[in-house]
């Protein structure tokens, strides 16, 4: 099974920072967290970088049981000047 690693919001909506899933492709991967987790996670994974192993990675991608799939939401911040 690969290992599912999330980050920020998508860990929040998930409840956990990682997962151990099976599936052949990422998006195998993908679809059997989304079962697990449900609807909040499959909408905030539409606007997530989902990458494998430290790359950018395609739903069709293949994978194997010792690959990472990293879910990253995007994120928002600025500079904030204290006074």
């Amino acid at each position: 099974m690969a290992k599912l690693r999330l980050f920020a919001s998508a860990r929040e909506a998930a409840g956990t920072t990682h997962d151990d899933f099976p599936g052949a492709t990422v998006g195998e991967v993908l679809d059997a967290a989304i079962t697990s987790y449900g609807p909040t996670f499959e909408g905030l994974l539409a606007t997530c970088k989902v990458w494998c192993n430290g790359d950018p990675a395609q739903r069709d991608q293949p994978v194997v049981d010792t690959d990472e799939i990293a879910v990253l939401p995007p994120v928002s911040g600025g500079f904030n000047v204290c006074r």
